[in-house]
């Protein structure tokens, strides 16, 4: 691995952890590099309302990897099984050709995948797994539900201003979008900070030390604060303590960034997107072919490798019992299962980006008492985590 950190990075729930560890990969990965987070604090830049995630028991909440090492790991294990599995690296599918309607799902021809050299392959089952812009998908004329957001992501990575236990997940809203600070190493921290196009360009071509400024003020400034939503927080905050006195989590500060790697800054456009179908007779969509939401809640990866489990159980089954892994049978099963997850996740993640991109101060005062009250109930806190540990 090299001493630099990527500027990508995933946030892997332990239930995407135990996936990897089925599978012979989460040893590489650990044996590569990640760091291990024990606590997640939100807060609101318009108020001193926050809400902080962890575990009673000192368990990981999560593990912060680099996507590259996520993908060296599962490498190294597929190069372990290759009297099993070949891959076909460097190579491009160009064309599909699916079954005809009128076969039954049990005993339709396969389908035929091309790639560019001219190879053709066949297959029971094609799973895509091809990203938001699924060739796949739209080879299989399934319709996608699509909104591009008012945001890019930038990224970087950040060296922290002294050495730390670094072992918390930051992130603030701010009215331009949230900012996220996760943790590499005991000096170092992925940034993710999604805000409108035109500011992600300006941080783009800002001096380091203007962007680190930047940065530790995006963290740091009460400028969005207003006495009023200060004052009613406030006083629900002294109620909830009278009712509940040891409800409430103590806030932490967040480290304060001192440079930035040269050339780690990058930016993205974020946007949503959900297919109306996750499966067709021989045919299954998985993570981001199926699925696209924002990266305030840090997910996208894991409602992936959610798919992916999901679909292997219900695929063991069919396997088990002699079926067809290609029939609609099974497949649907799947598809109703992770629709029901992916859906509710994908559309809290919305409305949670909607609601903390305004400054109305009715909105603010409805979102600071919410945020308080969660933060004092810890069966719903516990809720939350283990929704999104899955």
């Amino acid at each position: 691995m090299p001493d630099s950190y990527s500027n990508r990075v995933s946030s892997i729930s332990p239930g995407s952890a135990t996936l990897l560890s089925s599978c012979g990969a989460w040893d590489h990965v650990c044996s590569l590099r990640l760091k291990p987070f024990r606590r997640m604090q939100v807060w609101d830049a318009c108020s001193e309302a926050m809400i902080v995630f962890e575990k009673d028991d000192l368990d990981d909440m999560g593990y912060i990897v680099e996507n590259d090492v996520i993908m060296s790991a599962l490498t190294k294990q597929l190069d372990a099984v290759a009297d099993r599995v070949e891959v076909f690296y460097s190579s491009k599918a160009v064309g599909y050709t699916w079954p005809l309607p009128s076969h039954g799902c049990d005993t339709s021809p396969w389908v035929q995948v091309e790639l560019a050299d001219g190879r053709r392959l066949q297959t029971k089952l094609l799973i895509g797994a091809d990203g938001h812009n699924s060739m796949v998908r739209k080879e299989a004329e399934i319709k996608n539900i699509e909104h591009q957001y008012d945001q890019s992501a930038v990224v970087a990575t950040l060296h922290l201003s002294e050495a730390t236990d670094n072992n918390v997940a930051w992130q603030r809203f701010l009215p331009t979008g949230p900012i996220a600070l996760l943790p590499l190493s005991d000096t170092a921290s992925s940034l993710v900070w999604s805000t409108s196009h035109d500011h992600a360009s300006e941080l783009l071509a800002m001096d380091e030390e203007s962007f680190v400024d930047s940065i530790n003020s995006a963290f740091w400034s009460n400028i969005n604060h207003s006495d009023f939503i200060d004052t009613a927080g406030a006083v629900f905050r002294s109620a909830i303590s009278l009712l509940k006195p040891s409800g409430t989590a103590v806030r932490q500060l967040p480290p304060s960034v001192a440079e930035v790697d040269a050339e780690s800054r990058a930016m993205f456009p974020l946007g949503l997107g959900h297919a109306t179908e996750y499966v067709r007779p021989r045919v299954a969509l998985i993570g981001d072919a199926a699925h696209r939401v924002h990266p305030l809640a840090g997910q996208g990866v894991n409602l992936g490798f959610g798919d992916i489990a999901c679909l292997a159980h219900h695929l063991s089954a069919a396997a088990f019992n002699g079926s067809d892994l290609g029939s609609l049978k099974h497949l649907l099963k799947f598809e109703t299962e992770r629709q029901r997850h992916n859906v509710s996740l994908i559309a809290a993640t919305d409305v949670l980006k909607r609601l903390y991109s305004t400054t109305l101060a009715p909105l603010v005062l409805l979102r600071t008492w919410g945020l308080q009250a969660t933060n004092a109930l810890p069966p719903v806190k516990e809720q939350i985590m283990a929704f999104a540990s899955k």
